[in-house]
């Protein structure tokens, strides 16, 4: 524990809505990638840098209801503003908490200004187009969050650690070559590029989950009526790729993190840090935004002044 957690609630307690986007920006840089050329996943860690004990957990509320709210302001006046739209991209090892994640964090937010899209296995309609097809149809209109639960990403993840599921995609054979990962990457980079100068800001949240924590999380899930059905025997046998899969992340954050559509590694053995960490995420993304609600003419102004007056004089 870095500091008394009562201390703590009450440095949070005195903090104006300006002074909790700062912090969360301080919080969220320390897992932002940025560039990601010299990206190396062993410097990143699965648990975050304070010991949290039972005796913290008021702090951690505190800290994640402070950043709801925060993140339902800045919503808030992204949906009036209707210029700027976000897409928030989760990925992440099975049971790193990706469902409890979007639940927790999102949970202050006007659902007309968000709309999560989890995606499964591409159905044969998606298979007849491009990789990135499925998911540009699910792309945020101006004004909202879009949460992707799992993505395109998929493309040089599972399909690069099972090399048979790139065999079965169409593609013509000419095309499948030795460089197709590092021209999906250039392709998605484009593509995120693409997106951000059109006003779709893209951030990535990479949830950090070790296997021992996946173990866990699993034997939980068994043992759990109320969320053994979330468990699969499939969930077992992508577990035995362990190894491929940190390799294909790690090239993946690499290739594909870059200053305006970051990735963030966020410690995902404690979920409830873990949200903290995702919440303070997409409040940095929102503010790089500057928002602001839409000024009204002086004519308009006038306007709605007279239909106040009518209001307060009219009988009941």
């Amino acid at each position: 524990m870095l500091k008394n957690g009562e201390e703590v609630l009450s440095d949070l307690k005195r903090l104006n809505k300006e002074q909790l986007i700062a912090r969360a920006k301080k919080f969220a840089k320390k897992y932002n990638v940025g560039n990601g050329e010299k990206f190396k996943l062993k410097n990143f860690s699965t648990t975050p840098k304070m010991v949290l004990g039972p005796e913290d957990k008021p702090l951690v509320k505190e800290a994640l209801e402070q950043g709801i709210d925060a993140l339902a302001a800045l919503q808030d006046i992204l949906y009036a503003q209707d210029r700027w739209s976000l897409l928030v991209i989760f990925q992440a090892m099975d049971a790193a908490g990706k469902d409890g994640a979007v639940k927790h964090v999102m949970s202050g937010i006007n659902p007309q200004g968000c709309q999560v899209t989890s995606f499964k296995v591409p159905s044969a309609e998606d298979l007849d187009h491009d990789f990135l097809w499925r998911c540009q149809k699910h792309l945020p209109e101006r004004g909202r969050i879009g949460i992707f639960n799992r993505s395109y990403y998929e493309e040089v993840l599972v399909v690069r650690v099972h090399e048979a599921i790139l065999q079965n995609q169409k593609l013509p054979k000419k095309l499948i070559t030795k460089k197709i990962w590092k021209e999906r990457f250039e392709d998605i980079r484009n593509f995120e590029q693409y997106l951000q100068r059109n006003g779709t800001v893209v951030i990535k949240i990479f949830l950090h989950v070790s296997k021992e924590e996946q173990k866990q999380r699993f034997i939980d899930r068994i043992d759990d009526p109320e969320k053994n059905w979330k468990f699969s025997t499939g969930d077992i046998k992508e577990r035995g790729y362990w190894n491929e899969y940190q390799e294909a992340y790690e090239d993946m954050i690499k290739n594909t993190s870059t200053k305006n559509s970051p990735w963030y590694i966020i410690p995902a053995d404690n979920k409830a840090y873990a949200r903290i960490g995702v919440a303070a995420a997409i409040i940095s993304a929102l503010d790089r935004m500057d928002l602001a609600y839409p000024e009204v003419s002086p004519e308009k102004v006038a306007e709605l002044q007279e239909i106040k007056k009518a209001l307060l004089e009219e009988k009941a």
